[in-house]
């Protein structure tokens, strides 16, 4: 039997929310209930091995910030390091969970499970979908062969480069487009239709305890009429990074493309991703742009600042 130690962070989100009714699952202040609560409401939290918990911040996840990122990467990397940890669980809201996932990946490199978790319910909800997902993050993490970071909703464990939220309101909000799931949580068990671990990202290390300022890196949009005054407004406000979320594979109106070229001209890093749901862009010799290898506009931008930082 397994006794190393599972680490729960919490951060805060709706699985941590209050609203005043059983009844209203929108009408909810989100990041309401501490972790140490929130685990104490969760029966036979316990079985298989102890748990530690540990409060890293206390946030509505849209708000979700880079000192917090800083922090709970700082705290990944500890418990990490120690040998009687066996895997690190968070509870995160929904709506940036993707992009923590993806910086921790990027950041942190985890050869042991860090697995993000998450409701779309609050705790006060009739049906609370929180404590169902804490107990299936909690198999994931004790799964012997589980590594890297991870996210877990709905029974489904999707991988940190793929992951990304799709519907605002369903329990299972998160698809990991047409790459595919990792597996799935069964009553306890994994079920894995990917082989784990699953490649994931690898980009330039940061050592994050020496970041003192994060390069402004912003995202914009192309659409019809779109035009090259955003670009030009961030450019003097002295920006770092553009990442565009382009049409189609990689496409940007003329106009707004002028000004991104000139962007990149006088030394902005410009990166082209896509706003389709699935699938990536696909380079073509002589691009005047690069693309993002295959990440999503909120995860291209993570990828951006953490190159530019390195």
């Amino acid at each position: 039997m397994n006794f190393k130690k599972i680490v729960i962070l919490g951060t805060g989100g709706t699985i941590a929310g209050r609203a005043s009714s059983a009844f209203d699952n929108v009408g909810y202040a989100a990041a309401q209930v501490g972790i140490a609560q929130l685990l104490a409401d969760i029966p036979s939290l316990a079985e298989g091995g102890p748990i530690i918990s540990e409060q890293i911040a206390q946030l509505d996840s849209k708000d979700m910030s880079f000192a917090v990122w800083q922090q709970l990467a700082q705290r990944v990397n500890y418990f990490l390091a120690c040998d009687d940890v066996q895997g690190i669980v968070i509870t995160h809201g929904t709506d940036t969970l993707e992009e923590t996932a993806y910086f921790l990946q990027a950041m942190c490199r985890p050869d042991k499970p860090v697995v993000i978790t998450c409701a779309m319910r609050p705790a006060t909800a009739l049906v609370p979908d929180g404590p169902q997902n804490v107990l299936d993050a909690l198999a994931v993490a004790r799964h012997a062969g589980a590594s890297g970071v991870v996210a877990v909703c709905a029974g489904t464990i999707h991988g940190a480069v793929d992951v990304q939220k799709v519907h605002p309101y369903k329990l299972d909000a998160f698809s990991s487009g047409d790459a595919g799931p990792i597996g799935y949580v069964e009553e306890g068990r994994l079920r894995l239709v990917r082989n784990w671990p699953v490649a994931q990202e690898q980009r330039a290390h940061v050592a994050i305890e020496k970041v003192a300022k994060w390069p402004r890196v912003e995202i914009i949009m192309s659409y019809a009429g779109a035009s090259g005054a955003i670009v030009q407004a961030l450019l003097d406000q002295g920006v770092d990074g553009l990442v565009v979320a382009a049409t189609g594979n990689g496409t940007v109106h003329q106009d707004l493309q002028h000004a991104l070229l000139k962007a990149q001209a006088a030394g902005v890093r410009v990166v082209r991703s896509t706003r389709c749901v699935n699938g990536r862009v696909l380079p073509v010799p002589g691009d005047a742009i690069a693309d993002s290898n295959g990440l999503s506009p909120v995860k291209a931008r993570v990828a951006l600042m953490l190159e530019l930082l390195a």
